[in-house]
């Protein structure tokens, strides 16, 4: 209590500090003084009033306890008094016993009475309902039918409760009724019956159906009424619960299963497109069901009973289930084509789930998958599998008959452009085109899949056409008489080349979703570098073909006969051109560098004839005859070029103006000037070797042994290094050992 009244003190204090902090408020001490004399007025008043209130209900309560106790000692005296009463009235309880024995069979009698016209009644009852079942009036069947079990239930519960354990009356009871589970179990078979046709039924009579649903509703409030009583009194009728309702959806649930397995009409052996029409005739009728069941069945049920909810989900676990069945299967690739587009596309399309007929009922992005992904991968696994196999057969098959064409008597066909070409590229492409858009339907990643083999496969194809072309070549240089047309075919082959380049190209862009993709498919300059070597060797062959022609001619040059004046490089004019009216059939790409080529070639072998040491001029005149004559030679093969690489871009010209400058060394009259015009040739071309220099020489025929071996030797001091855009010439001219060795005597 001090220390109370010295925090009260203190607070005090605080307060008055609080309210004297400036000297004017002095004026008001008797002011603050008795507004503080009124709040404890006020509060002392409130303390009051709050402690007479807890006083008034203290008394309050310890009257009621008074109150209390009289009450408790009265039951305690009146239960005093049943307990004596209890204890006298025993024998009088016993006394009574018949009494109650008495009451129960007049209950029972009762109850027999009341039943007595349903018992005497009941063959008639049963023939009555027999008929009204096998006539279809299924309402009124059930109405008698239930009368029946009524008296039977009636009369077995009495017995039971009269003595549960007396089996014998329990069970004449139910022999009596016997028939009663008869008629149920024949009435039950009308229900189902009824029920399997339950989507034709809706459509044509849907009373009936309404009916089969109102006797089922019927029986599920006895089952539950049944099942209420039994556990207050442990009595369960026989037959019951009948649990129809539970039945119904399972018998609904084998209709829709075998619907859905009774639509395989086909085979495999009698009809290829058996998968694809099995899955339309699945769509069709799926599709028509639900919509019968969404628009007139769900006005034959009750709401609680989900009719539509419930037979979806029965046809999407009856189709899960004939899916996996159908994957189970060893399907060919087009039937796993056709599964999988169905089970991942088709299903969920505008076409079946996703139909606005169905809408909102039926949400497709709630509805689970028909196959497990572990499935959809093994198919897929599968897929990829059997197409390998299917494309290397393919393509292996494409390019047998492709070279079946090769030895033709025909020219092969022509492009719009008027190109040559064999359908090889077209059967290609075409296949993986459609193995693409097959693809396509089922996913964009097994489209990426299909497109990245394709591109492998292509990959190896292109490497045994390679092969089969270099044998093609190798067996018509055999018999260069065979094949009739193998000119022809080998410019159908190199275009080819760019066709194959520009579907590879075309397949890309039209399957890869973005240029990001590029890099899981095979790479594009890999097999342009294959393609390429493949057009290279061609018109390699070409030229082989063109050159062996040009072979007795070409060795006409730089000889006595060329001096005195063969036309030898007319005719190789004539023949090169000759050839080159059917390379005009070759594709500009591969025209250009075959032109270019055969520009190079025909300047090596001009020039190699110049370093073959066939002449050798003896005087200043021939000299100047054999130099005018060459680059007049070079002139005509100039102006046979530019026609022949007209339209290309070919320019080439630096080929003839070798021959030129080499015309120009031979022309020289003044011998000291001589190794000022070899240093001239041999900076122009660098890769020119002293043993072309020393045939060079040689075939002017005036140079010492002294003066050869001083150019040779000086220009092997200083070599010249070649520009950067320099294409050697001399490098595949060689000079034969026995030429070299007599440069030097």
């Amino acid at each position: 209590m001090e220390e109370t009244g010295r925090e009260a003190v203190a607070t005090a204090v605080q307060r008055v500090a609080g309210m004297l902090q400036r000297p004017d408020q002095l004026d008001k001490v008797e002011q603050y003084r008795r507004r503080e004399a009124r709040k404890k007025a006020s509060v002392e008043a409130r303390l009051k009033a709050a402690i007479q209130s807890q006083l008034d209900g203290v008394r309050a309560g310890l009257s009621q306890l008074h109150s209390a106790l009289h009450d408790v000692k009265d039951v305690q005296q009146s239960l005093a008094n049943v307990s004596q009463d209890w204890r006298r009235s025993i024998n009088t309880i016993e006394s009574l016993r018949d009494v109650k024995d008495a009451v129960v069979r007049h209950s029972q009698l009762a109850a027999a009475v009341e039943n007595l016209k349903n018992i005497f009644s009941v063959p008639e009852i049963v023939r009555d309902t027999q008929d009204l079942t096998e006539q279809g009036a299924l309402l009124q069947a059930h109405r008698k039918l239930m009368d029946l079990e009524c008296s039977r239930d009636g009369l077995m519960y009495e017995q039971y409760r009269l003595d549960s354990r007396n089996t014998r009356d329990m069970t004449l009871i139910h022999s009596y009724f016997g028939s009663t589970q008869a008629l149920s179990d024949e009435l039950a078979k009308q229900l189902w019956m009824v029920l399997q046709r339950s989507l034709v039924t809706v459509r044509r009579d849907p009373t009936l159906l309404v009916s089969v649903v109102r006797i089922i509703e019927r029986e599920e409030k006895i089952d539950r009424r049944i099942l209420d009583r039994k556990k207050q009194t442990g009595f369960v009728p026989p037959g019951r619960p009948k649990s129809w309702k539970e039945k119904m959806f399972a018998i609904l649930d084998r209709t829709v299963t075998t619907r859905i397995e009774g639509t395989q009409a086909d085979t495999r052996e009698s009809d290829k497109m058996w998968l694809v029409r099995h899955l339309e005739i699945i769509r069709k009728y799926v599709l028509d069901d639900l919509v019968v069941a969404k628009t007139l069945m769900v006005q034959c049920f009750p709401p609680h009973y989900e009719i539509f909810r419930n037979l979806l989900s029965m046809y999407h676990q009856a189709l899960s289930t004939r899916m996996q069945e159908l994957a189970s299967e060893d399907l060919e690739a087009n039937e796993i084509v056709s599964l999988l587009t169905w089970v991942l596309n088709t299903y969920t399309s505008a076409e079946m789930m996703g139909n606005v007929e169905l809408a909102p009922e039926v949400d497709v992005s709630a509805l689970e998958p028909l196959l497990s992904p572990h499935v959809v991968s093994e198919l897929l696994d599968t897929y990829m599998s059997t197409l390998t196999s299917n494309i290397i057969a393919w393509l292996r098959k494409a390019l047998e008959t492709d070279k079946k064409d090769w030895v033709k008597e025909t020219l092969p066909e022509a492009d719009q452009d008027g190109y040559y070409q064999t359908t090889l590229p077209a059967i290609v492409f075409q296949m993986f085109e459609q193995n693409l858009q097959v693809a396509a339907q089922i996913s964009e990643d097994l489209k990426t899949k299909v497109l990245v083999l394709c591109l492998q496969q292509m990959n190896s194809f292109l490497s045994r056409y390679k092969d089969e072309a270099q044998l093609y070549k190798e067996e018509h240089l055999r018999d260069r008489q065979r094949p009739h047309c193998y000119v022809q075919y080998m410019v159908a082959i190199i275009n080819n080349c760019q066709t194959f380049k520009e579907s590879i190209i075309s397949l890309k862009r039209k399957y890869l979703r973005s240029a990001g993709e590029d890099g899981v498919s095979v790479s594009q300059p890999s097999m342009d570098g294959v393609l390429d070597a493949i057009a290279d060797e061609g018109c390699r062959s070409l030229l082989e073909e063109v050159f062996l022609d040009l072979e007795q001619h070409l060795s006409e040059l730089m000889t006595k006969k060329w001096l005195s004046g063969s036309n030898a490089v007319d005719i190789i004019c004539v023949t090169v051109e000759d050839y080159f009216n059917d390379f005009a059939k070759i594709k500009k790409p591969y025209k250009k560098r075959l032109t270019a080529e055969a520009h190079r070639r025909v300047v090596v072998e001009y020039l190699r004839a110049v370093m073959a040491k066939r002449i050798s001029f003896r005087s200043p005149e021939e000299r100047k005859e054999g130099a005018e004559r060459m680059v007049r030679e070079a002139e005509q093969l100039r102006f046979l070029f530019r026609k022949l690489a007209s339209g290309l871009g070919e320019e080439a010209d630096g080929y003839c103006d070798t021959i030129m400058a080499v015309a120009e060394v031979i022309k020289l009259t003044d011998p000291s000037l001589l190794y000022l015009e070899v240093s001239t040739l041999v900076s122009k071309y660098p890769d020119i070797r002293d043993e072309h220099i020393g045939a060079l020489l040689a075939m002017r025929g005036d140079a010492s042994r002294d003066m050869k071996q001083t150019i040779i030797e000086t220009l092997e001091q200083g070599p010249t290094q070649a520009s950067p855009n320099y294409v050697p010439i001399f490098r595949d001219i060689t000079v034969s050992g026995l030429n070299v060795a007599k440069l030097l005597k």
